[in-house]
């Protein structure tokens, strides 16, 4: 594998010393124009500002401020997606030095009041959730009135006559 890289790098020095001044120079000129390129693309994605959710460390190096609330952890997946549909700025931190872990939203201080709409919105949804009754106790209910009603067997024979 070395002796391949090695003579691959003897071949291109070989095959530039053929060439003209000017045609290396052109080479170069691209080079350094690919190079500048790419830089440019570079820094335009550093540039970019994350959204939704974020790490705490991102969030609060955008210097904008950070506020936090506190929240269950029975329904985070259904919180990020109610934050999602708002576009707020946000990053959530598990605190496992208690028992059970407690979980903590941090959000940009600009993105209060879209916050306090989603929380609500969210809260609101648990709360309906909480309401409706268990599918689980539905089925057991309907397992054991099944469970109570006869069974009715059909017998299906056919009988031939000589």
């Amino acid at each position: 594998m070395q002796e391949e890289v090695e003579n691959k790098a003897v071949n291109l020095a070989i095959s530039t010393s053929k060439l003209s001044v000017r045609t290396v120079m052109n080479g170069v000129r691209l080079y350094l124009n690919h190079r500048s390129k790419v830089k440019v693309k570079n820094s335009q994605k550093a540039a970019e500002v994350p959204h939704g959710k974020q790490t705490v460390r991102e969030l609060v190096g955008q210097n904008q401020g950070v506020s936090t609330i506190p929240i269950a952890e029975t329904e985070l997946k259904g919180f990020e997606k109610v934050a999602k549909k708002y576009g707020v700025d946000f990053a959530i931190r598990k605190d496992s030095s208690v028992s059970p872990p407690r979980y903590t939203v941090f959000f940009k201080a600009r993105d209060a009041d879209a916050l306090t709409a989603a929380y609500k919105e969210y809260s609101a949804q648990t709360m309906q959730r909480s309401k409706r009754p268990s599918v689980r106790k539905q089925l057991s209910k309907l397992i054991a009135l099944t469970a109570s009603i006869p069974n009715r067997i059909r017998q299906k024979s056919q009988e031939r006559d000589l």
